[in-house]
């Protein structure tokens, strides 16, 4: 498969297991999530991984100015926290209507077959300025497999993330500790030494 393929793929793959686990929240939309989030504002920010990529994609750029996955979350770096943030997943959730789950079904359903459609050459104005869709989408794929590992938890379910989906994640999270020279750390604590430090994050 092709780079593009590829990541389509991973996105695809990462889509169908949040859908897949949206649909077993049942009544508990309402209990603890992540943080500040219940499990509502959790499944409502991660739905955003879908409709950014809509929505970008309507402010198409000239130029790139973001050139890659990782350059995109050092841009943002920062910028994805605090009290605004946190009230765009609450609203998100609450943006979900009556029945969350069917609609984060339906989101899924007319945005995976739409980046289906593109060639990867597209260039969406994201947060962090233009790039190349093809470099944007890991970090959908990245956000949707680490939130619903975070939804998996809160609802005491298995975190079996897809196989593709897991190697692109993995992939961008062994960049950005690269990039951030976290490699030691990261590598000791994935080889079963000591572990990470309080709230070790690649990001």
């Amino acid at each position: 498969m092709s780079g593009w393929d590829d990541s389509r793929a991973a996105f695809d793959a990462a889509a169908g297991w949040f859908v897949r686990t949206a649909a077993l929240v049942g009544p508990r939309w309402d209990e603890p999530g992540l943080g500040e989030w219940d499990v509502r504002a959790l499944v409502g920010h991660t739905s955003r991984s879908f409709l950014t990529v809509e929505e970008y994609l309507t402010r198409p750029a000239a130029t790139v100015e973001v050139a890659s996955a990782v350059d995109y979350y050092r841009a943002i770096h920062g910028k994805t926290d605090g009290p605004a943030v946190a009230q765009r997943g609450r609203d998100a959730g609450a943006a979900l209507g009556d029945d969350p789950a069917a609609a984060v079904a339906s989101i899924a359903a007319r945005v995976v077959p739409f980046v289906a459609a593109c060639t990867g050459e597209e260039l969406p104005t994201t947060l962090a300025g233009s790039m190349r869709l093809a470099d944007y989408l890991p970090t959908r794929t990245f956000e949707l497999v680490v939130h619903t590992c975070d939804l998996a938890r809160a609802l005491g379910e298995p975190t079996d993330v897809p196989q593709r989906a897991a190697a692109q994640a993995l992939a961008l999270v062994s960049e950005l500790a690269v990039t951030n020279g976290l490699a030691g750390p990261l590598l000791l604590a994935a080889t079963g030494r000591p572990g990470l430090p309080p709230s070790f994050s690649v990001l």
